[in-house]
């Protein structure tokens, strides 16, 4: 490579002796110019795959990532990532947000068949997972925990815009929606509890142990409940479904995205938080109908490059595979025998599919891994290789296990092989 840059170098130097403007000869190219060709890049490879083989463009954006990122060819730098992780922040803020929304509390209470298929999915799952890594793979009880609490919640990222991408709609997909949001609720709520377990494990002083798990609950429910009132307050006297109320709600998720990374606060947690509270206190109905606008898609495609190209393949091992599929087959049974068994609100084969869609596991569950991996990482980064890996694997198979639920659902805009759908089962 530096031969083939020997001459160029010489014309350019030769030409800086006049041109005195002109800066040093460029060794490399620019990070920013080489993750926005890797972004035109993903964005190619998920429109073919789901032009070609009808799969969710999730899978091109995070391939794209994988394929390119420091790991395997090193397009993009660690750097890079750095740089880009606000914007990944604010991706997944405001699809968090958005699963926030969709859950109804009140609905929930009234509905005593999904509070059962919801608390049997959270409870058998987290300790399926735990049983796993503890007994089959050999974690310490804290890290086992920790890897429960990454892993037992599906993916609302994933969810929603796989069902976006299906235009799908019905009881399949309702169920799913609500079943994520759920699940990710309980998820955060260990995740902070597991903050403290961890650093019970590891810290000298007990202090940490008591006040990091209530910094990161307290900051974000202060957060969420701020920006979320003025929020709606600002939006009253606004026309509703206004270009000006959809700006307000990007703003507002903008400014807590901010303030949490500002106070360390996880972002996925308060964006999270603030999308219930903007559901349950918008009496008046404010931002109710108030959608996110499609270029949310342009933020998404970053997220899951982001995502894919931060896994951390170079420390892949068949051992670890092996172990990253025991614990994700571990999870499905659970979550699917658990919606199968207690959810008799649905007929069996529409529970089956509401078990299946719900497997996603992607980018929450590696932002919940790195941050705390992050507390003692001459530890952390090892133990917690194991969700990594499950993560990575369901990059690529949870979407399409999502979309292929909601297809079999007859739920979808499109069937299967691109046909418009009749009619699901029953």
């Amino acid at each position: 490579m530096g031969e083939l840059l020997g001459l160029p170098r010489q014309w350019w130097e030769a030409a800086q002796e006049r041109l005195f403007f002109l800066p040093p000869f460029p060794e490399q190219a620019d990070s920013l110019a080489l993750f926005s060709l890797l972004l035109v890049v993903g964005l190619l490879i998920g429109e073919w795959l789901n032009a070609r083989f009808h799969w969710p463009k999730l899978i091109g954006y995070v391939l794209a990532g994988t394929i390119f990122g420091p790991s395997l060819l090193g397009w993009i730098s660690i750097e890079a990532l750095a740089q880009a992780r606000p914007i990944a922040d604010a991706a997944l803020g405001l699809l968090l947000l958005e699963a926030g929304r969709r859950l109804d509390l009140r609905w929930l209470a009234s509905n005593p068949a999904v509070r059962r298929s919801t608390a049997a999915d959270i409870v058998l799952s987290f300790f399926v997972i735990y049983l796993f890594a503890s007994l089959a793979v050999g974690m310490e009880p804290a890290w086992a925990a920790a890897t429960a609490a990454v892993t037992m919640a599906s993916a609302p990222a994933v969810v929603l815009l796989t069902v976006e991408e299906s235009k799908a709609q019905g009881q399949v997909t309702e169920r799913v929606i609500l079943h994520t949001s759920i699940s990710s609720a309980a998820a955060f709520v260990l995740f902070a509890m597991v903050l403290g377990v961890v650093h019970a494990e590891y810290s000298d002083d007990w202090l940490n142990a008591v006040v990091h798990p209530l910094w990161v609950v307290v900051g974000a429910v202060l957060i969420a409940w701020g920006v979320s009132r003025f929020a709606l307050l600002v939006a009253r006297r606004l026309p509703k479904r206004s270009l000006a109320q959809v700006f307000i709600l990007v703003a507002s998720a903008l400014f807590a995205v901010g303030l949490a990374r500002m106070l360390a606060v996880p972002v996925f947690l308060t964006l999270f938080l603030m999308g219930a509270l903007l559901a349950f206190r918008d009496e008046h109905q404010t931002l109710r109908y108030t959608e996110l606008p499609e270029g949310h898609w342009l933020l998404a495609i970053i997220l899951f490059v982001v995502i894919g190209a931060s896994l951390p393949w170079h420390e892949f091992t068949w051992l670890t595979g092996l172990q990253a599929l025991g614990l994700l087959l571990a999870r499905a049974l659970a979550k699917i025998g658990a919606l199968f068994w207690s959810g008799n609100d649905l007929p069996s084969k529409k529970r089956l599919l509401v078990g299946v869609g719900i497997q996603p596991l992607s980018a929450t569950a590696v932002f919940m891994a790195y941050e705390l991996a992050s507390l003692y990482p001459e530890v952390g980064r090892s133990a917690l290789l194991l969700p990594l890996f499950a993560a990575a694997i369901m990059e690529i198979a949870g979407p399409a296990l999502c979309r292929l639920a909601l297809v079999k659902a007859g739920e979808t805009e499109h069937g299967e092989h691109g046909e418009k759908t009749k009619g699901g089962i029953g």
